[in-house]
C-alpha cells in the first residue's frame, strides 16, 4: 500500500486537453471552462547586474526589473544576499535603513491632543469672555473681574477634561487591540533559523512558513512543497492558488498547505498591502461629516450672538451713554450664555456611550464620529470574499450532477474516498466535510493505493478494497477535461454534450466543476488495469455566504439602506453570490467603471449605473475608492465592509469603514469600526444603535440653539427695555448646570428611525427659533409684571429689597436666575419628544441629574447672599412663584412643537421633496446632480476639523529613506515597485563587508 501524500486539488492553470477517443480523434475540441490565469515566464533583469545601482526612472520601468518576475538568481544579486540568510549585525543595519516591518501608526501627543479641545470656534468665544473679564474690564475703580474670569476657565476645562478622557480611552482600547496581534516569523540568521518577531524582518532575509501560517512579508519562493495559498484578503480571488518555486507570496496571504522557504523582497509599508494602506487617507477630507454640522450650528449661534452684541455695543454705550464697565457686563451676559459651550463635549460623551455600547456587540469603534455618520448611511459596499461569504469552500449539494447509476450522496461518498483526511487542502476539506461525518470517508474501505494531485494529471486517484464485498475499486476527481478523457465506459457524444452544458452552466453561475469517476478491478491486483471508468457526476464547488448575512442584508434594506457588492473575484461568481443572498444579479465587471456605460443602454452616464448597480466584479482597490467616491458624490453616505489589503482605500475614503474579523493590518487600520468576532449582524446592530445616538445628538442640537437664542435675545430686550444689569457670574452657573444635567442625554431613551437619518439644520433652526422666542417672552412678561406692577407682592405677599420695584433690583436679579435656570432645562423633555413630553419616558439618570440641578438652583435663590456679584437670595413664597409661573409656561411647549410640525416644518420637507425630485428628474435627462455646501459650512468647517474623533487616521510612511507616489491605476502591481526601492536603497547603503 502507498502511503498518501499531501496532495494539491487541481488549480486554476493548464488549458484544456485535446480529446480523442480509443475510436479517433473528436470531430471537434471540446471547450470546458474553467477558471484560470495566464503565468509568467521569469526573465532576467534588464540592468547591469555587476553595477547594482537603480536609477529613479527605473523603478517604474516594467520591462529593465521586476522583482516578482525575474529570475530569482537576480533577485539575490539585487538584494545582496544568499540562501544562508543575512548575518545578524546586516539584518541589524537593515532594519535601521528600511525600518520595522509592520504599518506605522503616529502617536498623538497628550498634551496637545487636550488644547485642541479648546481650538474651536466654540471654544474662542468663550476664551475672549475671559479675556474681557480678566483684561479688559480693568478701570473706573474697580478691579479685574475674577469671578468671571475663573468661572469659565474652569467651564472650559471641565468640558476639555471630558473630551479629552473619552478620546485617550477609546485610543487605548485601539492600540491595546493592535498591540494584541503581533505576529511571528521563521527567519534564517547567520545560517541558523530562529523565530522573531514579524516586525523584525528585513530585505534579503530568508523565512520559512507551513500550513497555517501567515507570510510575514512579501517574498519570492526559493523552495516550495505542494504549496497553496490563500491569498483573498489581498486580491479577493476566492480560491487559493498554487505556488511554485519563484513565485511571489503577499505579506498577510495564508498558507493553506504545504511548506515554503522564501527571501524578503519588500517589508512594512513597501508591501503589496502596505502600499494600499498608504491610499488611507489620500484625497480624504479630513473634516468629518459631524465636524461640518458643528460648524453650521456653531456659525449660527456665533452669527446670532454677533448681531445681538452689536446691537448692545451701539445702544448701550452711543445710545444709554453707558460706562465702560457696565456695558462690558451686559456683553458678557450674551457671550457666556449664548455660546453652547459644552457642545463638542456633549456629543462627544453622546458618542463614547455609544462606542461603549457597541462594544458589547464585539466592535471596536476607532472613529467616534463614524457612528452619527452610520446612521445617515443610505448604501453599504461590501467585499464578497471573508466578508459575505465563508471564504471556504463547500459543495453545493443541490447542484450535483449524475451521469450513471449513482446517487448524488453516492457521488459525494466516491469523491471523499479520493480525498486526503489529512493535511487536507481547501477542495479536499469541501468534500469530506459535506459527509457530515468525515470518518466515513474510510469506513468501510482498506486504502490500497493513492495518488495525490500532480500538474500533469490534474486529478486524485484511490485504490481500495471494499470490505462488504471484497471487490478491487478506484475512483478518481479532478479537472472535467482530464476526467471525461479517461472515461472510456461511458464517454458518447450525449454524455458528452450533457457534461459541456453543465460545466458551462457552472461557470455561468460562478460555480467551479469538479469531474468524479469510478472502475472495478478483476483480480487482487491493485495496480492492474480496471475495467474502464465511468463517469458518474458533477460537483460544484463555490464559497457559501455565511450563515447571518442573507438576515444582516435583509435587515439592512428593511432599514432603508441599499446593498451593494464590490468584489475582486469574477463576475459569474459574483452574479450567483448576489442571487443567493437576495442582493439581486445586476451586477457589472470593472471595466465599465473606465469604459462608462454602453453608449446604447438604459443609463445615461456612469454615475446613473453605479447607483442602480447591485454590485461590481473584477475590481482593484482603486476601483473600489472610485465607486465609494462617486456615491459620495451624489450625495450618498456610504459605508464599506472589506477584510483585506484591497479593501482598505475604499475603507479609508467611504464614511463608515468596517473591518470584518480577521481582517488584515491594513484594513483595520483604514476602518472606522472594527468587528472581532465573525458576522456581519454587528453592522445591524449598529445602525439602529447609531440612529439612537443620532436622535440624542438632534434633541440637544435644537435645545442648544434654543438655549442661545432665549438668552441672547431675552437679556439684550430687557437691557434695552429696562437697562437691565444682569451679572454675568449667574449666566456662567445656568451654564454649569445645564452642562451637567444635558450630559446625560447620552445615556437617554429614544427610538430610532427606519430610514437614514440625516441633519435638517433649516428644521432644527426653526424649532430652535420658536422655542427661544416662546421662553424670552416668559421671562420678559414675568419683568413686566413684576415691575410695572404690585400684582405679586398684593396676592402672595412677597416683597422685594427695594420698593417701588427698582430695574436691578439683587433680589429681582435671583428671581430672573431662578425662572431662566428652571424653564431652560424642562426645555429638554420637549426637544427629546415626537409627541407629548410625558408620552415618552425619559431615562433615570437624566430625570435624576435634572432634579439635582433644579434643587441647587432653589438653594442658591434660597442662600444665595454672595457679595461678589449683583444678587441677593428671596424667600420661599418668591421660589414658589417661579416654579408654578414655569409650569404653566411649559405645557404649551408641546402645541408650539405640534404648530411647527403642522406649519413651517411641513412646508420645509415639501420643499425639500420638490428639489430632491427635480434632482431625480435632471439625473434622468442626464444632467449631473451638484449639491452646493452651505456658505457656513465652507467657511468654519476646517476650524472643527477633526475635533471630537477619537484617534487620527494612521498616518503612513511610504518609501524607504523618502516618499514614493502611486498612481492609484498602478495599485495592482505596487508590490514590485516598492520591492525596485529596496535594491536602490541598498545600493546607496552597501554592507560594510561589501565596501
Amino acid at each position: 500500500m502507498t502511503s498518501p501524500n499531501v496532495e494539491k486539488e487541481p488549480g486554476p492553470q493548464g488549458d484544456p486537453p485535446v480529446q480523442e477517443t480509443r475510436n479517433g480523434p473528436e470531430k471537434r475540441k471540446r471547450e470546458y471552462k474553467e477558471f484560470g490565469h495566464d503565468e509568467e515566464k521569469p526573465q532576467h533583469a534588464n540592468v547591469d547586474m555587476s553595477k547594482i545601482e537603480l536609477k529613479a526612472e527605473d523603478l517604474y520601468d516594467k520591462e529593465k526589473v521586476d522583482l516578482e518576475t525575474i529570475v530569482i538568481e537576480d533577485v539575490f544579486k539585487l538584494l545582496q544576499c544568499d540562501e544562508n540568510g543575512l548575518s545578524q549585525e546586516e539584518a541589524e543595519r537593515r532594519l535601521g535603513l528600511f525600518g520595522p516591518n509592520k504599518l506605522e501608526q503616529e502617536e498623538q501627543n497628550a498634551f496637545f491632543q487636550f488644547l485642541s479641545f479648546m481650538w474651536n470656534p466654540l471654544s474662542w468665544v468663550m476664551e475672549a469672555a475671559a479675556l474681557v473679564a480678566i483684561a479688559l474690564s480693568n478701570g473706573q475703580g474697580r478691579p479685574p473681574d475674577w469671578p468671571d474670569f475663573v468661572g469659565i476657565v474652569v467651564l472650559l476645562l471641565i468640558n476639555s477634561t471630558i473630551g479629552f478622557y473619552e478620546e485617550r480611552n477609546a485610543g487605548n482600547a485601539v492600540k491595546a487591540l493592535m498591540d494584541s496581534l503581533a505576529p511571528k516569523a521563521k527567519v534564517k540568521r547567520g545560517g541558523q533559523w530562529k523565530e522573531v518577531e514579524s516586525a523584525e524582518l528585513v530585505p534579503g532575509d530568508m523565512i520559512a512558513f507551513k500550513i497555517g501560517d501567515i507570510v510575514p512579508a512579501d517574498c519570492r519562493l526559493t523552495d516550495a512543497v505542494n504549496v497553496s495559498i490563500d491569498q483573498a484578503a489581498l486580491t479577493g480571488e476566492s480560491l487559493p492558488q498554487s505556488k511554485k518555486v519563484g513565485d511571489q507570496c503577499f505579506s498577510g496571504s495564508t498558507c493553506k498547505q504545504g511548506e515554503a522557504e522564501g527571501v524578503v523582497i519588500s517589508t512594512g509599508a513597501n508591501t503589496f498591502f502596505g502600499r494600499a494602506a498608504s491610499l488611507v487617507g489620500q484625497d480624504d477630507d479630513t473634516t468629518g461629516h459631524l465636524q461640518k454640522i458643528l460648524a453650521q450650528i456653531g456659525a449660527f449661534c456665533l452669527v446670532t450672538i454677533g448681531i445681538f452684541v452689536l446691537a448692545e455695543i451701539f445702544c448701550l454705550y452711543a445710545g444709554f451713554r453707558y460706562s465702560y464697565r457696565r456695558g462690558l457686563d451686559n456683553i458678557l451676559v450674551l457671550l457666556i450664555g449664548g455660546i453652547p459651550i459644552a457642545m463638542p463635549t456633549v456629543l462627544s460623551v453622546t458618542l463614547a456611550v455609544g462606542a461603549q455600547q457597541l462594544a458589547k456587540h464585539k466592535a471596536i469603534v476607532t472613529r467616534i464620529t463614524a457612528i452619527e455618520e452610520l446612521a445617515g448611511v443610505t448604501i453599504l459596499c461590501s467585499d464578497k470574499t471573508g466578508t459575505l461569504t465563508t471564504n471556504k469552500l463547500t459543495i453545493d449539494r443541490n447542484t450535483i450532477r449524475t451521469y450513471g447509476p449513482f446517487s448524488a450522496d453516492d457521488v459525494i461518498l466516491l469523491a471523499a474516498y479520493a480525498s486526503r483526511t489529512e493535511n487536507q487542502d481547501a477542495i479536499d476539506a469541501s468534500v469530506v466535510s459535506t459527509l457530515g461525518d468525515t470518518a466515513r470517508a474510510r469506513a468501510g474501505i482498506k486504502l490500497l493505493d493513492f495518488k495525490p494531485f500532480n500538474p500533469v494529471d490534474k486529478r486524485t486517484e484511490i485504490t481500495y478494497l471494499e470490505e462488504s464485498s471484497g471487490k478491487l475499486k478506484r475512483v478518481t476527481k479532478g479537472m472535467t477535461g482530464i476526467i471525461i478523457d479517461l472515461c472510456t465506459r461511458n464517454k458518447t457524444e450525449e454524455i458528452q454534450d450533457r457534461l459541456e452544458a453543465d460545466v458551462e452552466e457552472f461557470a455561468l453561475r460562478g460555480l467551479r466543476a469538479l469531474a468524479v469517476a469510478y472502475e472495478e478491478l478483476d483480480g487482487d491486483d491493485p495496480a492492474a488495469e480496471g475495467n474502464g471508468f465511468e463517469l458518474i457526476g458533477l460537483l460544484a464547488i463555490f464559497d457559501p455566504p455565511r450563515e447571518d448575512t442573507k438576515q444582516t442584508i435583509d435587515d439592512a434594506m428593511a432599514l432603508g439602506v441599499k446593498v451593494k457588492m464590490v468584489t475582486g473575484d469574477q463576475l459569474a461568481i459574483a452574479k450567483e453570490t448576489g442571487r443567493r443572498l437576495g442582493l439581486g444579479d445586476h451586477m457589472y465587471p470593472a471595466k465599465v467603471l473606465k469604459d462608462g456605460p454602453d453608449p446604447n443602454g438604459k443609463h445615461a452616464s456612469l454615475d446613473d449605473m453605479i447607483l442602480d448597480a447591485d454590485g461590481f466584479a473584477g475590481v482593484f482597490p482603486e476601483h473600489k475608492y472610485e465607486i465609494v467616491k462617486r456615491l459620495q458624490g451624489l450625495g450618498h453616505l456610504c459605508a464599506m465592509t472589506g477584510d483585506g489589503a484591497n479593501d482598505a482605500p475604499a475603507l479609508s475614503r467611504a464614511n463608515v469603514g468596517i473591518a470584518v474579523e480577521g481582517a488584515t493590518d491594513a484594513a483595520r487600520g483604514a476602518a472606522d469600526i472594527v468587528l472581532t468576532e465573525p458576522g456581519l449582524s454587528t453592522i445591524v446592530h449598529a445602525i439602529r444603535g447609531s440612529r439612537i445616538i443620532f436622535q440624542r445628538m438632534r434633541n440637544y442640537s435644537i435645545y442648544a440653539c434654543a438655549v442661545t437664542i432665549r438668552i441672547v435675545v431675552c437679556f439684550s430686550i430687557l437691557a434695552f427695555a429696562y437697562k437691565f444689569d444682569f451679572p454675568p457670574f449667574m449666566i456662567l452657573i445656568i451654564a454649569l448646570l445645564n452642562d451637567g444635567t444635558i450630559m446625560t442625554l447620552s445615556l437617554d431613551r429614544v427610538l430610532p428611525s427606519n430610514t437614514p437619518d440625516s441633519w435638517d439644520l433649516a428644521e432644527i433652526f426653526s424649532f430652535a427659533v420658536a422655542y427661544g422666542i416662546y421662553l424670552t417672552a416668559s421671562t420678559i412678561a414675568l419683568v413686566c409684571i413684576i415691575i410695572e406692577t404690585d400684582f405679586f407682592q398684593r396676592k402672595f405677599g412677597v416683597t422685594l429689597e427695594t420698593n417701588p420695584v427698582q430695574h436691578n433690583d439683587r433680589q429681582l436679579h435671583m428671581v430672573i436666575y431662578l425662572q431662566v435656570a428652571i424653564i431652560s432645562q424642562a426645555l429638554i423633555f420637549v426637544t427629546r419628544s415626537h409627541s407629548f413630553f410625558f408620552m415618552e419616558r425619559p431615562s433615570v439618570a437624566l430625570m435624576c441629574a435634572f432634579a439635582i440641578a433644579q434643587l441647587i438652583s432653589s438653594i442658591i435663590a434660597a442662600y444665595g447672599n454672595w457679595g461678589f456679584t449683583n444678587i441677593q437670595a428671596v424667600s420661599g413664597g418668591w421660589i414658589g412663584i417661579v416654579w408654578v409661573w414655569n409650569i404653566v409656561w411649559f405645557v404649551p411647549l408641546d402645541w408650539i412643537k405640534f404648530g411647527m410640525k403642522a406649519t413651517v416644518i411641513k412646508w420645509l420637507r415639501n420643499r425639500r421633496l420638490r428639489a430632491t425630485m427635480e434632482a431625480s428628474r435632471a439625473a434622468s435627462t442626464g444632467i449631473p446632480i451638484t449639491r452646493t455646501q452651505s456658505r457656513a459650512a465652507s467657511l468654519h468647517e476646517s476650524l472643527y476639523s477633526n475635533r471630537v474623533s477619537f484617534i487620527r487616521r494612521a498616518a503612513r510612511k511610504v518609501g524607504f529613506g523618502g516618499k514614493v507616489t502611486v498612481k492609484p491605476e498602478e495599485l495592482q502591481r505596487f508590490s514590485s515597485i516598492q520591492a525596485h526601492r529596496t535594491g536602490a536603497t541598498l545600493a546607496r547603503n552597501p554592507s560594510r563587508t561589501n565596501a
